[in-house]
């Protein structure tokens, strides 16, 4: 089943439900989903790894919404960007933890050859494609920095 039929299929659900928060969220993806179709270049349905970019994406504003909320003691916006946070993240792969990710990182530093800091692009490229949507991007780079270093 595609990403797009999960979400209507939760639309419903939410609707149902009368979760006015969900309802947003599953609403804010489908949107992003359906710009992402229609725009220049694209034919039809995304891949499997547009979506997962997407859903991404939108996890990480979220984030970083969040963040901004909370430095600004705006608490309720806060509480709001949590709820559509976790709701996102029920159609995101499970994030690796800290551990996890170091340990595939040593796998690709060792596969691609990697001796220091000079050499960071490499890992990154190569991590980029093997951890996306499993690993946070500031985790990984944070991560490289330390085992390269």
């Amino acid at each position: 089943m595609s990403l797009k039929s999960e979400i209507d299929n939760a639309i419903k659900e939410a609707m149902k439900a009368k979760d006015q928060d969900g309802l947003r969220a599953l609403r804010a993806i489908k949107s992003a989903i359906l710009l992402a179709e229609t725009s220049e270049g694209q034919h039809g349905e995304l891949t499997r790894d547009a979506e997962l970019k997407l859903l991404t994406k939108a996890a990480k504003q979220r984030k970083e919404s969040i963040e901004v909320f909370t430095a600004q003691n705006r608490s309720d916006l806060a509480e709001t960007e949590q709820k559509e946070l976790i709701i996102i993240e029920k159609f995101l792969p499970k994030q690796l933890s800290e551990d996890e990710v170091k340990s595939k990182l040593k796998e690709i530093i060792e596969k691609v050859g990697a001796k220091g800091p000079q050499d960071m692009g490499k890992v990154m490229g190569t991590a980029a494609k093997e951890l996306a949507g499993l690993a946070d991007g500031k985790l990984v780079s944070t991560l490289v920095k330390s085992l390269l270093g």
